[in-house]
């Protein structure tokens, strides 16, 4: 019964920690860049859009195409970020327990 009672404990302590980890990936802000640092995206680390920053030189009509792709490639390089973040993140709270294949956390 010892054993059930601290397994009880042990889980309410890592649903605590999950609970704090979840304010901290959502405070956590991850930037992309992409063209040399012309076109920068910031996001949560949970992957929602904070912010982006154009450098005026590409705002030409003739050069709509190569901003929309550098937008994009900023956006993949800040989602990147954002998943080694949490990744760090959850390595931290779960003490490097490994979580099967599809299980997902609340919120993640």
């Amino acid at each position: 019964m010892m054993d059930f009672m601290k397994m009880m404990k042990q889980a309410k302590e890592l649903q605590a920690r999950m609970g704090e980890l979840q304010a901290e990936l959502e405070a956590l802000e991850v930037e992309g860049t992409a063209g040399g640092g012309l076109v920068t995206v910031t996001l949560s680390a949970k992957g929602d859009m904070r912010g982006l920053k154009v450098d005026p030189s590409l705002i030409k009509p003739e050069e709509a195409e190569i901003l929309e792709d550098l937008i994009i490639a900023a956006h993949a390089d800040a989602r990147r970020k954002a998943e080694a973040a949490m990744a760090e993140k959850m390595q931290e709270v779960t003490g490097g327990l490994q979580l099967p294949p599809g299980m997902n956390l609340p919120g993640m």
